[in-house]
């Protein structure tokens, strides 16, 4: 029964994907509309520093003003965890 309705998902999902392929028309981006008025290209540069650098720059200073600003304590290993192994190796 799994297999079956399986197959039916994966035929609607192929369905679905296939009908928005032949509706959207490549052809249709090339018709402009009424107050359509595109701007200059972006080059590689500005494009890898608008959609690479700059969300990059953002996450360092978030992180780091999360580090910096955290007031709580630095949590270590209890040394008596280390002192009881060893003294139930020597016994």
């Amino acid at each position: 029964m799994d297999k079956k309705n399986a197959l039916r998902a994966g035929a609607l999902a192929a369905g679905t994907t296939l009908m928005m392929l032949l509706m959207s028309s490549p052809a249709l981006a090339l018709t402009r509309d009424d107050g359509d008025d595109p701007g200059t290209g972006l080059s590689v540069i500005q494009t890898l520093g608008l959609y690479v650098l700059i969300p990059l720059a953002l996450f360092a200073v978030i992180a780091g003003l999360v580090m910096a600003l955290d007031k709580s304590k630095i949590r270590t290993i209890k040394p008596a965890a280390t002192t009881k192994a060893k003294a139930t190796s020597k016994a």
